[in-house]
């Protein structure tokens, strides 16, 4: 079993693993969701896009615009419409805004991922998510 979340400054002996001369540091996840097979080849194509990445971080702390994010990450505005589209459709980012009486939309993006881990592993591939959690 893996565990991951935030890292700590503060190590106890008890949280470090001696294996010959390599340490493992054992972390807890707070909450999350288990990644089905399925997902794990799309999650591992959305973190290996730059513009899915960039979305991630401009979106982190803070819930922005499509056109703040396009601003801020220096990405085309229909380029960062796809992405908002395919990080929405595999759960990892979170909507929220309204419409006004005019009809014009006026919605946040905002990360719900904190960090993702892979690993592979003698033939078995992990895919981790470190939820970002609401402030």
């Amino acid at each position: 079993t893996r565990y991951i979340g935030d890292w700590s400054s503060d190590v106890c002996s008890s949280d470090l693993i001696s294996n010959f001369d390599h340490y493992i540091f054992m972390q807890v996840q707070l909450q999350g969701r288990k990644i089905d097979e399925d997902e794990k080849g799309a999650i591992l194509g959305i973190i290996s896009d730059k513009y899915c990445r960039a979305i991630f971080e401009s979106t982190m702390s803070v819930p922005k615009s499509a056109i703040e994010i396009s601003t801020e990450c220096k990405i085309p505005i229909s380029t960062v419409y796809r992405r908002l589209q395919l990080l929405h459709d595999n759960k990892l980012l979170s909507i929220s805004g309204s419409i006004t009486m005019e009809g014009k939309k006026h919605f946040m993006y905002k990360s719900k991922v904190k960090a993702m881990v892979s690993t592979f592993n003698a033939g078995n591939l992990e895919v981790q998510i470190v939820p970002n959690l609401p402030n």
